[in-house]
């Protein structure tokens, strides 16, 4: 009886109907082995344990700050109960020309190891500018970058050391978690944020390809004059962390490493509103088409390709009833190849409670990726009150 029911589905199928059918369990199987991939990779990576060495790295904590007046204090005040030595480290606030008061803020905040500085011109500023402008003036050989709204933990500069040391390392890409409350914007980014994180650790441990975030980066100051600083990637307004990572790699390729511990993740603010969150995001999407790694643009093609392949499938059931089976299939499949890589690094970030959403948000999850994807590599985006292309 089941046979002669498979038979009957089958004689429902059409040749166009039959090449989408094949076309999408390829996709689904290549998608399936690159989850695999990761999920492996992540856990097959150790979690660093610092060594009891004798902190002596002089540390450049370079802050680049625009209209930060509510978050900046919070920061400086995590900064100010590190566990390393205050002499040695410094943070070098720079101010790419805020117009709310986060200079009137940072300038009434009294620490020792805090200077204050701002770049030579507003034309052309961007956040690579006003990191080159601390690193210009940074007296540390390892150059640790955050941003405004974030908020490390106790040992952070600790961790960072120990590991720099240990691994003599050029570049380091460290671990990064939005905070969040339960509205669902909050949540949403959330979840994909810290699978971001595990596809990010996963890649750089199998030097499969690189990704990182500038909310939590360490590299030393001799390799990134080695590579000229922003040089040949200064006039997109974005990758101040994946763009300069490409480069480093390419000058130190045994010496790019992630940093998986939970003494060093960061913790940053999640956009507050959809517009925000949309906006952030194709910031960041907008310097696929610079990537110079045919490895990491195959992979963003491969998954913008999957995931658009399941709107082609929602239209198409529109138009026969047989596609809604194949519908379901798609996105229970996904579902199912993804959840064990993504509760395994949740589980580490220490946000297993998301986990409960990560069914619902599948569809939506499908949809921004689309619509991201398509839109970042047109028109212009506001990012803190400034328009950029």
């Amino acid at each position: 009886m089941k046979i002669n029911n498979a038979k009957s589905l089958f004689a429902l199928l059409d040749l166009p109907c039959m090449v989408l059918f094949v076309t999408s369990l390829g996709f689904i199987i290549f998608y399936g082995v690159l989850i695999f991939y990761y999920r492996y990779n992540w856990e097959t990576l150790a979690e660093f344990e610092p060594a009891e060495v004798e902190p002596s790295s002089f540390i450049s904590v370079i802050i680049p700050a625009r209209n930060e007046e509510k978050n900046i204090s919070h920061l400086l005040s995590a900064l100010r109960n590190q566990s390393y030595p205050i002499h040695l480290f410094e943070i070098i606030v720079v101010d790419d020309f805020s117009t709310d008061g986060t200079a009137d803020v940072i300038k009434n905040i009294s620490l020792p190891n805090l200077i204050f500085t701002q770049p030579e011109s507003e034309q052309g500023s961007s956040k690579k500018r006003a990191i080159e402008s601390g690193i210009r003036i940074a007296k540390g050989n390892l150059i640790v970058t955050t941003d405004a709204d974030c908020i490390p933990p106790v040992n952070w500069l600790k961790t960072l050391n120990s590991f720099y040391t240990t691994k003599r390392a050029a570049f380091i890409a460290a671990p990064v978690k939005l905070a969040h409350t339960h509205k669902w914007v909050e949540v949403f980014q959330a979840l994909d944020f810290i699978t971001l994180q595990g596809i990010t650790a996963a890649s750089v441990a199998a030097d499969f390809h690189m990704m990182c975030n500038g909310a939590n980066l360490a590299y030393t100051r001799q390799s990134f004059q080695s590579v000229n600083g922003f040089e040949g990637i200064d006039h997109v307004a974005s990758g101040d962390d994946m763009l300069l990572m490409y480069k480093i790699r390419k000058h130190y390729p045994h010496n790019v490493f992630y940093l998986k511990s939970k003494a060093a993740i960061m913790s940053s603010e999640p956009m507050l509103t959809w517009k925000e969150f949309y906006m952030q995001r194709k910031r960041w999407a907008s310097k696929t088409l610079v990537y110079d790694d045919y490895r990491i643009i195959s992979v963003l093609i491969f998954v913008y390709i999957f995931n658009v392949l399941f709107f082609v499938l929602l239209t198409a059931a529109f138009f026969n009833n047989i596609y809604w089976w194949f519908v379901a299939a798609y996105l229970i499949i996904k579902t199912i190849i993804e959840w064990s890589f993504v509760r395994s690094v949740a589980r580490f970030f220490g946000e297993q409670k998301l986990l409960k959403y990560f069914f619902i948000f599948q569809p939506f999850h499908i949809f921004y990726t689309v619509v991201i994807g398509l839109f970042s590599q047109f028109g212009n985006y506001e990012w803190k009150d400034r328009k950029t292309k």
